[in-house]
């Protein structure tokens, strides 16, 4: 926690605000003088990066709402339009398809970050759970995103996935029809598509303020995993956010930017599918269909189900197994048993950790294959069955590995504080 404000407001102005309005004094206790763990690696800057690129996403959709039309006979022309003829359309266009890709990309290397140092263990599930749910919400988001364009791979991904949901039991065909606003996907559809597109990152905005609250309560992770000490201990153990770690993410920032750059002006188009620039014909079914890459890994386990499992068939199987990979994450403080948090000092488990981070890679390269190819040429080898296997150990990582190995490792012996981990201090905790 913070502690006590040390604002202290030094103009008549900022005095009458603060005895009214103290949202200055708010600023200053969160992102200037707020105590933070003074080993933070570069890791820790991807929260940063995220929230930058949520304002670029939100200012470059505000402004491209004005120039797009959600109609089924004019959608795919407009988005033309304001590539062509509206002024600085091609950036605006290129910044928001290709900032969606950006945002997952640190959006993955942040909860990577968080599995690998335990920042979703106590006293931060809330935390942690807060971030799953702005995750499903950034995953709505960019599929309701996806359609507008109203391209061939728009409306069939649409027409896919929404036929999915049908397969929920009892309430799977009401949901699909009420998100189709008739028997199929159309004009109805991309309405309600583009209202809930333009209307979720502003949900996502209010839920990020929530996560920020609630990593203020108790304070930043960090690479070792201890908790800053109490007192004027816990004086060494951290430093002002400002200016230590502004520079910082203000340079990670930067650097990720400049990437970012280089695919706006030279490589508008790389990361987009080409069929997506065909308009939509629901006559003519594309021969591949494919979600945008960070959703093949779910793809992947969709597709992994091809048997029935008792009186749940494969297709239910493929979607409740598809949506339990999302939702096993909003329990994942419970099933890790290790009272350690930082898998620095977990050798075992993070041999398995680093084979999940690449079962989770393969099973992206998997959703952007077709089931039947054979791995690598290797003869009789699917990508349905590499597929089936890295689902198995996906579900297996959450569900077996780490509740038995928290409680049969031994962990190696841990600095005795966060000043002790930076200075080089030889004492150690259990």
């Amino acid at each position: 926690m913070s502690g006590p404000s040390t604002y202290e407001p030094k103009t008549p102005v900022t005095r009458w605000l603060d005895s009214r309005l103290p949202i200055i004094r708010l600023g200053w206790d969160s992102f200037v003088d707020f105590p933070t763990p003074r080993n933070l690696n570069y890791w820790w800057t991807f929260g940063g990066i995220l929230a930058v690129f949520l304002m670029i996403q939100i200012i470059s959709g505000v402004v491209l709402v004005m120039h797009y039309v959600p109609h089924e006979s004019l959608a795919f022309e407009s988005v033309e339009r304001i590539r062509r003829d509206v002024n600085f359309g091609w950036l605006l266009q290129s910044m928001h398809a290709n900032g969606a890709s950006f945002f997952f990309v640190a959006v993955y290397l942040h909860m990577f970050r968080g599995l690998y140092y335990g920042s979703y263990k106590a006293p931060r599930e809330v935390l942690w759970i807060l971030g799953v749910v702005i995750y499903l919400l950034m995953m709505a988001t960019a599929f309701m995103g996806y359609v507008l364009p109203w391209g061939q791979m728009s409306y069939w991904g649409a027409m896919v996935i929404t036929n999915l949901i049908g397969a929920l039991p009892f309430v799977g065909d009401a949901i699909r029809e009420w998100l189709w606003g008739g028997f199929s996907v159309g004009q109805a559809t991309l309405n309600r598509f583009f209202s809930l597109h333009y209307l979720l990152p502003f949900v996502i905005a209010g839920v990020v303020g929530l996560h920020i609250w609630a990593l203020h309560v108790p304070g930043n992770g960090n690479p070792v995993g201890l908790e800053v000490r109490k007192g004027d201990a816990g004086k060494k153990d951290t430093l002002p956010f400002h200016p230590y770690y502004t520079v910082k993410d203000g340079f990670a920032i930067v650097v990720y930017l400049m990437v970012f750059a280089l695919f706006v002006f030279y490589m508008p188009n790389a990361l987009g599918h080409a069929d997506n620039f065909i308009e939509a014909n629901p006559l003519s079914t594309p021969a591949h269909i494919v979600p945008e890459w960070y959703f093949l890994p779910f793809y992947a386990i969709l597709r992994a189900v091809t048997f029935d499992i008792g009186p749940i068939d494969a297709k239910l199987g493929g979607v409740l197994a598809m949506f339990g990979a999302i939702a096993i994450l909003f329990v994942l403080p419970w099933l890790d048993t290790s009272k350690v948090r930082s898998m620095r000092y977990r050798p075992l488990t993070r041999w398995f950790f680093i084979f999940f981070v690449l079962a989770a890679l393969a099973l992206g390269w998997c959703g952007a294959k077709n089931p039947d190819d054979y791995v690598l040429g290797i003869t009789g080898f699917k990508f349905l069955y590499l597929g089936q296997f890295l689902t198995l150990y996906y579900f297996a990582y959450f569900l077996v590995v780490l509740p038995v190995l928290g409680l049969i490792e031994k962990p190696k012996q841990r600095p005795a504080s966060i000043e002790a981990a930076v200075l080089g201090n030889s004492a150690t905790t259990a």
